[in-house]
């Protein structure tokens, strides 16, 4: 991959202060590029920033996403941030339950999410289109288009299942501006997302081992391959894809073990 891509240049991570969302702001630092993160928690943002500044030069926002005048706020300070060349919207969580469960909190916990991304991405956009161009990826998931019976997730797949649908929507409208976006389907990745719904980050180590064998090459995911492929996509070697949303589940696309 074209590591020189990122030089000089600044990334903006939804989501970056843990999982998913954090491997990508180390990968991106490692490779030169200018990261800011962004979490709902304060506490979350000093101590990421404090870890990936060993790595980087690397800033912290805070922005709740289910927040309608918290996003707005943010959106403002984007204008002192300075250009902005890459988005990655990592930002979520995983809370299954039942479909007839459900209750107008959970829906708005999920779907609220995508507002922010929404109008985060707009500004962003924005932002790219004057100066020539950038690259967006959203992260999407399997149960986005799947269902798995012993995970009710009606809430977290309808809002995934607009996100994914948002990456191609919007991948074809900013195509002329020279933006790119696309959006990857992770399977089961072990991040901190488990530990509150296990109990404890032990028993979900537990609960990812129960998991494993869901996936045909026999393991669940690491932060960091997923990291690998959003830097792959945000890279110039990606230059002729978006619209796209591309399966990184351990093969689980293909078809669950």
């Amino acid at each position: 991959m074209q590591q020189q891509t990122f030089q000089q240049k600044t990334a903006l991570i939804i989501g970056g202060s843990s999982g998913m969302g954090k491997a990508t702001a180390q990968l991106l630092l490692s490779y030169g590029a200018r990261v800011i993160i962004a979490s709902k928690s304060q506490e979350s943002v000093t101590a990421a920033v404090k870890e990936l500044s060993a790595f980087g030069a690397v800033e912290g926002k805070t922005v709740h996403l289910a927040n309608a005048s918290n996003v707005e706020a943010f959106i403002n300070e984007l204008d002192t941030l300075g250009p902005i060349h890459y988005l990655v919207n990592a930002a979520g969580f995983f809370a299954p339950k039942p479909f007839l469960d459900s209750t107008p909190d959970d829906y708005d916990a999920f779907l609220d999410i995508n507002r922010g991304f929404f109008f985060i991405t707009q500004a962003v956009a924005r932002k790219m289109k004057a100066i020539g161009g950038g690259a967006i990826v959203n992260i999407g998931s399997y149960w986005a288009t799947r269902a798995v019976k012993a995970t009710p997730t009606a809430t977290y797949s309808m809002a995934k299942a607009g996100l994914q649908a948002f990456t191609q929507q919007v991948g074809m409208e900013l195509a002329a501006d020279h933006i790119r976006v696309n959006a990857i389907a992770p399977g089961v990745v072990e991040t901190g997302v488990l530990d509150e719904l296990a109990g404890s980050p032990e028993d979900a180590k537990e609960v990812y081992k129960t998991l494993h064998a869901m996936h045909p090459l026999g393991r669940n995911g690491r932060a960091e391959e997923i990291a690998a492929t959003i830097a792959f996509l945000l890279s110039d070697d990606a230059a002729w894809i978006t619209g796209a949303v591309w399966d990184v589940d351990g093969g689980m696309g293909a078809g669950r073990n």
